[in-house]
């Protein structure tokens, strides 16, 4: 049921079960967070009905018991720039269809009464079936917010084919145009690019945005590298656009975590910027990457991992890529650099995301990584070093502090050299 008849706290009002919830339960999935309207009552009757009302003067409201939100129906007006500049009005005379008329996505404006009677004024069923992402009508345009959510929906419902209704990207890409997009503030963009880096079709919400106009006043970075040509011998796929899509489908398929599929997303930003003349060759792409990906994290205020890990990988992909080429000092450096002897999961996503990058090139899609290999032999080889013991021996001579830390270091560069020399999967050269 949708709403149980005997709730004491909402016996005698109309209640529906409205948004997310309605649509995930008409596609056969499983429901999270249950949002409900109430139409014909008051915020005062909602008060006296023991329900806690969220902030001072939204309709929005918490049940006693379940705490699951119960608004009052509203309608909304734009009456200045920005996703910040409505005027809300909701008071007993709003209808349920009211209210419906105000969301974003007809799949997302259907509600079920206390009977489970679907109420679907603006075609959301028949979308669902169609696999179409429509908006309900032009107030879409309103919200530029609605931008980034129409994305993260193409995203969620990759695997089930959804598309964006031609007439929506015409509106949305007139919303670019108009300036919406620059009216949003980085937090909020943010939340929904990292709601987006967990889906499993997360490069849909990269083409999504592409296609709109927004990529490119959001993420131009990232807008650059399509169109920008890479050696074919690298890169059959030769679009470096092409190769970053081709990446994070393959990201997904390594199970990577957010983190890392974003690193995988900025790990080419320095391709955007090579001198016509060096094409389509980039030398020295991963360090002048290194701004690209800082000014993004800085412009969306990227918590910390994300930053750390987006770094690293923009650094250092392509020394992993030559690791059997690497001087041991220098496998020991970048080891370092990752912070590897503290947190041993960096070297599994650094890993990950350098192995996105192999697979997303034309051809390689299924390919194998031993690289991977190679640098996790090493690791665990450095890692092996009885530390304790070579402490212990050192202040046995006398020595202290950063003598200490160095012979640490050298026992560590012969450890690598060692297992370098000895493990067949480097004499092969693979």
């Amino acid at each position: 049921m949708s709403q149980k008849d005997s709730d004491r706290y909402t016996k005698g009002l109309e209640v529906y079960l409205v948004g997310g919830a309605v649509r995930d339960q008409l596609l056969g999935l499983q429901q999270g967070d249950r949002d409900w309207v109430i139409t014909g009552t008051t915020q005062e009757e909602m008060l006296q009905r023991g329900f806690r009302q969220v902030g001072k003067d939204f309709p929005v409201f918490l049940h006693p018991d379940t705490s699951e939100e119960y608004a009052l129906a509203r309608t909304e007006r734009k009456v200045s720039p920005g996703y910040h500049g409505f005027e809300l009005v909701s008071d007993p005379s709003v209808t349920l269809e009211q209210d419906l008329s105000r969301r974003d996505l007809t799949i997302n404006a259907m509600a079920l009464d206390s009977e489970e009677n679907l109420i679907d004024p603006w075609g959301g069923q028949l979308d669902l079936e169609k696999g179409l992402l429509r908006h309900v009508s032009e107030a879409f345009a309103e919200d530029p917010v609605r931008i980034l959510r129409i994305a993260r929906f193409a995203a969620r419902f990759e695997d089930k084919g959804f598309t964006v209704a031609p007439d929506t990207i015409t509106l949305m890409q007139e919303m670019v145009s108009a300036g919406e997009v620059k009216a949003l503030v980085a937090e909020r963009v943010w939340q929904e690019l990292e709601k987006s880096l967990k889906l499993p079709g997360f490069y849909r919400f990269i083409e999504v945005l592409r296609e709109s106009g927004a990529l490119a006043e959001l993420l131009p970075e990232v807008e650059k590298l399509f169109g920008v040509p890479q050696s074919p011998e690298y890169h059959p796929e030769i679009d470096t656009g092409v190769h970053i899509i081709m990446a994070l489908k393959a990201a997904v398929r390594l199970k990577a975590k957010p983190e890392v599929v974003f690193a995988v997303l900025t790990h080419d930003l320095g391709k955007g910027i090579t001198p016509i003349d060096k094409l389509p060759s980039h030398p020295g792409h991963e360090k002048s990457g290194i701004p690209l990906v800082e000014g993004v994290c800085e412009r969306f205020r990227v918590p910390k991992e994300y930053r750390a890990i987006a770094l690293l990988v923009c650094e250092f992909h392509l020394h992993l890529h030559r690791i059997a080429e690497l001087r041991a000092s220098t496998v020991l450096k970048m080891i370092e650099k990752l912070d590897g002897f503290r947190q041993a999961d960096r070297v599994d996503d650094f890993t990950t995301a350098c192995f996105a990058d192999k697979r997303g090139r034309l051809g390689l899609e299924e390919a194998d990584y031993h690289q991977a290999a190679m640098f996790k032999s090493l690791f665990a080889a450095a890692c092996a070093v009885d530390t304790k013991q070579i402490v212990s021996e050192a202040g046995q001579q006398g020595l202290k502090g950063k003598a200490i830390g160095e012979q640490i270091r050298h026992a560590r560069l012969t450890a690598i050299k060692q297992a370098k020399a000895q493990d067949d999967i480097f004499r092969n050269q693979v």
